[in-house]
């Protein structure tokens, strides 16, 4: 539960801006849920950068909760516990905190909603 009172916060996708983020191959639009919920959250849509194909590298991250619904195209991820899945549109995966993963291939096209907390948190490389 949050200490303050978070304020209701309103993105307009008109005219929406993607930024460079993680990875060189996405680009990343913030929701604004990192602002209202004081950093506990962060929700982004993430969009491929067309040309720019995956890097498959087996990592982790720190942090208490992450999801990914596919919103268009597809990506195929490998996680340590469950082996390789192909995600299309309104496929859902809840990533377990701190599992070894790595995103094999993705559409050109490729567009989903990440949901993390909290917002902020650490990647680490593994070896593969």
């Amino acid at each position: 539960m949050l200490d303050t009172p978070a304020r209701t916060t309103l993105r307009r996708g008109e005219g929406a801006e993607f930024d460079a983020g993680l990875r060189a191959f996405f680009a990343y639009r913030d929701l604004g849920i990192r602002e209202a919920t004081k950093g506990s959250f962060g929700a982004h849509v993430i969009k491929a950068v067309p040309g720019e194909g995956a890097k498959p590298n087996w990592h982790n991250h720190e942090l208490d909760f992450q999801m990914v619904y596919i919103l268009k195209g597809w990506v195929r991820f490998e996680y340590e516990d469950i082996g390789e899945v192909e995600l299309r549109p309104g496929d859902c995966v809840h990533q377990a905190p701190h599992v070894r993963h790595r995103e094999i291939a993705h559409s050109d096209d490729l567009e989903l909603i990440e949901i993390t907390s909290p917002a902020e948190f650490k990647t680490n490389v593994l070896e593969g």
